[in-house]
């Protein structure tokens, strides 16, 4: 089936969303951590990226903030601190509905029966059932004109994992935990094993 740049545009919505969700492939799950006010927030992501090892950046993206509250963006920037929780597999259906759109004063975390953690006195909430949590702080936005999106980069400066999913080189066997991956907005996959290729040089 092709698509041209017109077919594409004029697409039924819910059709184009899952379409072009879709086709750039499976993409992490995670859960990010917030606190307001009053209440601790979570909410799912499928927008996390790498952007560096020293110093440890990941950022994730957001959809614009003009049009609909952000809850997880108004926190951030507010208290500058967050975290990333691992999806897995005996959670997953907890996680997916932090999607849902719940008003600020209602803490996900009460919603799906997931438990907060503070670690170390961390500021913001882990997710206890998860076995990767990484504590973030923010460094900065990067707006992007062409859809008003933003990049939201963050730190990391404190990271928690299972013992038995550590590689004495540092690589995480995230299949241990049956962690997920998304394609799309809901579809969940639970890969059951790594197959590493080492790093290439010019033969």
């Amino acid at each position: 089936m092709h698509f041209n740049e017109e077919e594409i545009e004029n697409l039924e919505k819910i059709y184009r969303i899952n379409l072009i969700n879709s086709c750039s492939g499976y993409k992490a799950a995670n859960l990010i951590g917030t606190v307001s006010e009053n209440n601790n927030n979570l909410a799912i992501f499928s927008s996390l990226v790498h952007l560096g090892s020293n110093p440890p950046l990941l950022g994730f993206f957001l959809r614009p903030t003009e049009i609909v509250p952000r809850h997880t963006y108004l926190n951030i920037k507010e208290n500058q601190y967050y975290t990333i929780n691992s999806v897995e597999k005996q959670f997953a259906d907890k996680a997916h509905h932090t999607s849902a759109k719940y008003d600020k004063s209602i803490s996900e975390f009460e919603i799906v029966d997931l438990e907060p953690e503070f670690i170390n006195k961390f500021p913001s909430p882990y997710v206890k059932s998860s076995s990767i949590k990484i504590g973030m702080k923010f460094v900065e936005e990067i707006k992007i004109s062409y859809n008003k999106s933003r990049l939201i980069v963050g730190k990391i400066v404190e990271l928690h994992v299972n013992d038995d999913m550590i590689d004495k080189d540092g690589f995480l066997n995230l299949y241990k935990a049956e962690v997920a991956t998304i394609s799309g907005c809901d579809g969940y996959s639970f890969p059951k094993n790594n197959s590493r290729k080492g790093y290439q040089k010019p033969e």
